[in-house]
């Protein structure tokens, strides 16, 4: 969310000696377009110059920069979503094997037994947010994100060690710990360290990360034993811890601490720029964060002011959405729904079709958000679940109901085409682009905290699901359960046209003014004015 200007000639002060004063952009102290000696400001650029990157001339001023490494920061960030999704997907592969032969439990687990393995790490994310929340306000963004790992590693040593289904159990809450803390950081995290013009594709980057992960568990985790499955799967966060330790931390957060040099130094990292052309852009986050932060909030103060409740009622709809497309259901017990659908392709093999599916689907959004705007993708993937999740709601009430065997053995590849239409559809707009909104509306001074909420809606409602849809499946049938998600589908669709703001190439003020009703005379695209 980190705003930006055109490209104007800044006084070539080190950044030692800069003010951080709210200036405002149109006074002489940091913008001249005249400079009444030329030759001192060229000589001031050029020493700067000098300094940070071994180059001199007055070209310095209209830097244009370079957004990889902005990049490289935020897929490193999401290896932890690799991470997630692989420790999500591996219910998968697993929880058929514990119930046929028990593995390395003492007997095999029931269908009870296995919807609680499934859940309970959606549970404990419900409380993990705001711990998550919590560290991201005292830590940081990066070093919150890298305290993932502690969690993950005990996580997994647990599910190592494993002779009783209890134990399971334990690791699962464990493993939403390091879960929760991901899903609330790495929105905040990639959103302030973007620029404008890509800060929706890096926003998207959760979405496209996790589906590496799910196709690592669906791809692996057949063909491998209990033992190697395990091990290959605590090696994704330490892969992560070791690559994103030498990342930047976010600006925001070392000018809310008053680090002003780091924060200078993370900028000209970020930007690939001098630290005489990043000064501007410090000093533009160094006014928000002043007026952000005149009065500190706690959580109840969410609910006190008109812009943050209609931020927090819009990100806790798009994950409420979110999750009743019945994505979760989808992804931890997908062996078992293609085992119940008897379809013409092998149960191991669908899966890791739908994960291939899931990757390709992802890399579209990051794409295409910022020219095709948040809510034309969301309208159009509700419209793609609704259809995919009622023709594979017929396909299980022929079966179960009708018990019309001949046609469904005629329409036997209707599963997995309807899943793959639902996952392809479901990657493009509702899996990425409730994240990437959710690092978009909130001001500095509450986004954290706002954040641990949205994410524990999210999570409490994914536990809800995860836990008792085999209660409507046993109770229904298969079908009630996908109708009741294609139902949810549609309604989001009415909600995306009618009461969703577009957030594409707006500024964080822009959209406050939006939620507040004010009608802003400025647009940013693509980074311009």
């Amino acid at each position: 969310m980190t705003p930006t200007r055109g490209n104007e000639e800044i006084e070539g002060r080190s950044y030692k000696d800069y003010a951080y004063s709210p200036v405002p952009v149109s006074s002489p102290s940091t913008v001249n377009d005249t400079p009444p000696v030329r030759e001192s400001v060229e000589l001031d650029i050029r020493r700067t110059s000098l300094r940070t990157n071994g180059h001199s001339g007055p070209e310095d001023m209209t830097e244009k920069g370079s957004k990889r490494i902005q990049i490289v920061a935020a897929a490193t960030a999401s290896l932890s979503v690799v991470a997630t999704g692989a420790m999500m997907g591996w219910t998968s592969p697993i929880l058929p094997y514990l119930e046929k032969d028990g593995g390395p439990l003492e007997s095999p687990i029931s269908s009870e037994q296995s919807s609680w393995i499934g859940s309970l790490m959606a549970l404990s994310a419900i409380f993990g947010s705001f711990v998550a929340g919590y560290l991201g306000e005292k830590l940081g963004p990066k070093r919150a994100l890298l305290s993932c790992l502690v969690p993950y590693l005990i996580g997994w040593i647990l599910v190592a060690s494993a002779s009783h289904v209890a134990q399971l159990y334990v690791a699962r809450l464990v493993l939403g710990l390091a879960l929760s803390i991901v899903f609330t950081i790495i929105p905040i995290y990639n959103g302030e360290i973007a620029e404008v013009s890509i800060r929706g594709a890096l926003g998207s980057f959760l979405q496209l990360f996790i589906t590496i992960g799910f196709l690592y568990a669906y791809a692996i985790g057949p063909y491998v034993s209990y033992t190697v499955f395990w091990i290959l799967c605590i090696l994704l966060p330490i892969i992560f811890f070791i690559s994103f330790f030498f990342m930047p931390e976010s600006p925001y957060f070392l000018l809310r601490r008053g680090r002003k040099d780091e924060a200078i130094a993370s900028l000209v990292k970020l930007r690939s720029k001098s630290e005489a052309a990043v000064q501007k852009e410090a000093d533009e986050i160094q006014m928000i964060l002043d007026e952000a932060f005149k009065n500190q909030v706690s959580i109840l103060d969410l609910f006190k002011v008109k812009v943050n409740i209609k931020a927090l009622g819009h990100t806790c709809a798009l994950v409420s959405f979110q999750q009743f497309t019945g994505i979760n259901v989808v992804l931890f017990y997908l062996q078992n729904i293609f085992i119940a659908a008897g379809g013409s392709i092998s149960t191991d093999v669908a899966p890791i079709i739908i994960g291939v599916v899931q990757i390709l689907a992802s890399a579209v959004t990051p794409v295409v958000v910022d020219r095709s705007g948040r809510r034309m993708l969301l309208v159009i993937s509700g419209i793609g679940e609704t259809v995919s999740l009622c023709a594979m709601g017929l396909y299980f009430y022929l079966k179960e109901v009708q018990h019309a065997d001949d046609v469904v053995e005629q329409i036997s590849w209707l599963p997995i085409v309807s899943l793959v239409i639902f996952i392809a559809t479901y990657c493009v707009g509702w899996g990425p682009l409730p994240w990437a909104v959710m690092g978009e509306m909130f001001d500095p001074n509450v986004k954290a905290k706002a954040s641990g909420i949205t994410v524990s809606v999210c999570w409490f409602l994914a536990f809800l699901l995860t836990k008792f849809v085999s209660n409507i499946e046993q109770a229904l049938g298969n079908y009630a359960s996908f109708w009741m998600f294609a139902g949810f589908c549609l309604v989001s669709v009415l909600y995306t046209i009618f009461l969703l703001p577009e957030t594409k190439g707006k500024t964080l003020q822009q959209i406050q003014d939006e939620l507040n009703g004010v009608t802003s005379t400025v647009s940013v695209e693509n980074g311009k004015k």
